[in-house]
């Protein structure tokens, strides 16, 4: 059955041209696809890149601040007089 209809389908030259055209334009759209799923995961590594930057930058600020904090009341007070805190 399908031996026929292929044989049918290579005897006309314009089936075969209308066939060949078909593959080539699946396979085109086929690629388009997957080129286009490719930028929505690079879109989404991109966002949780960003959102993984930012988060480290609030820690290391929060983690620098404790290392400059007075260490003890009498340094809170000697900076509160100076104006440095």
């Amino acid at each position: 059955m399908i031996g026929a209809l292929l044989g049918g389908i290579a005897a006309n030259p314009w089936a075969r041209a209308a066939l060949r055209y078909g593959v080539l334009a699946l396979t085109v759209f086929l690629f388009l696809l997957s080129i286009r799923r490719a930028g929505e995961r690079a879109g989404r590594l991109a966002e949780r890149l960003e959102t993984m930057e930012k988060a480290n930058d609030v820690q290391r600020r929060m983690l620098d601040a404790a290392v400059h904090r007075p260490r003890d009341r009498g340094e809170l007070a000697d900076r509160l007089r100076d104006g440095r805190f």
